[in-house]
This record gives structure tokens, C-alpha cells and sequence, in this order.
């Protein structure tokens, strides 16, 4: 029995030997993988982060490119659009001084008239256009109503029977509503 106990003892012994050996052994392989990991998620981590600096870079670099753009844009908009209307005022100021020279009234109507045809023609180049009132619904989207009179038959309730002022859209966006009379 006690042979038994001894081979016990030794195997047990032994047992832990090579317990503490595998332990031994085992520690120092998953600290290197461990270490290789680390490294491996740093150098991920820092790829990342140099990846996310630059896209935000870009972008800020992007929304002051946009903006300066913008304005640039409406600053020229605007040039060309007083280019154009200068032509417009050089003719009236030709016609101004016509019209105390010539005694031709007739000329002077239709030199009135050629300016105004100019000037419409610059706007609807500009993408200004005159809003029809008269005969049409009353919408208050684009319409502005003064006054309202009673209705001659049931078909011109509520729609436009004259306008005080014109209006107009640039667009899809009215700039000015016409001010109008509706029947009730």
C-alpha cells in the first residue's frame, strides 16, 4: 500500500511538472500573440484614424470651396445681370434726350416702345415672367386681393375681374403678387 501511495505521489508529482511546465510554456506563446494582436489593432486603429483626419480635412476644405464658389456665383450673377441692364438705361437716356429735340411724338412713342419691348425681353431672359390675372381663378398662392365685387354670373365667382399692379415670378417663386379685384 504504501508502494501505491508512492507511485501516487510521483505521479501526481509529475502531474504537476508537466502542468507547470505547459503553463510555463503556454504564458510566453500568448503573450507573444497577444503582443501581435495588439499591435496588429494599434496599427488598424491608427490607419483609421489617419483615414478619418483626412475625409474630414477634405470635407472642411470642400464646404469653403462651396461656399466661396457661391458666392462668387451670386456676385457674377448679379454683374451680369446689371451689364445687361445698363443697355437698357443707355437707350433711355438716348430717348430722354431725343425728346426735347424732336417735335415727331410719334418717334418718340416708338422709341418708348422699342425700350419697353427691350426691357420685357430682359427679363424673360433673366427668367422673369408676368403672372396672369384677369379671367383666372383667384389663388392665394399668387394672387393678393384688394377688393372684391359682387359676381355678374355664378361662372366669375371667385375669379380675377381686374388688376391695380402686376406681378411677376422668377421661376417657380413669386417675387412680386399682383394685386387684383375678385368676384364674390
Amino acid at each position: 500500500m504504501e508502494k501505491e501511495n508512492m507511485e501516487n505521489s510521483f505521479d501526481k508529482e509529475e502531474l504537476l511538472d508537466s502542468t507547470d511546465m505547459t503553463n510555463d510554456q503556454s504564458p510566453e506563446v500568448d503573450n507573444t500573440e497577444a503582443s501581435d494582436n495588439v499591435t496588429d489593432w494599434e496599427a488598424k486603429y491608427n490607419e483609421l484614424n489617419d483615414s478619418y483626419l483626412r475625409l474630414n480635412a477634405e470635407f472642411d476644405n470642400y464646404r469653403k470651396r462651396t461656399l466661396k464658389e457661391k458666392a462668387d456665383l451670386l456676385k457674377s450673377g448679379s454683374e451680369r445681370v446689371l451689364v445687361d441692364i445698363i443697355a437698357v438705361v443707355d437707350d433711355f437716356e438716348r430717348a430722354l434726350d431725343n425728346i426735347s429735340k424732336t417735335e415727331d411724338i410719334d418717334a418718340v412713342k416708338e422709341g418708348i416702345d422699342l425700350i419697353y419691348t427691350k426691357f420685357v425681353n430682359f427679363l424673360t431672359k433673366h427668367g422673369v415672367t408676368e403672372i396672369e390675372t384677369i379671367g383666372q381663378p383667384f389663388d392665394t398662392d399668387k394672387h393678393e386681393a384688394v377688393t372684391t365685387i359682387p359676381a355678374q354670373s355664378e361662372e366669375d365667382k371667385d375669379k380675377i375681374v381686374d388688376s391695380i399692379q402686376k406681378g411677376y415670378m422668377l421661376g417657380d417663386k413669386v417675387i412680386r403678387y399682383p394685386k387684383v379685384i375678385v368676384a364674390k
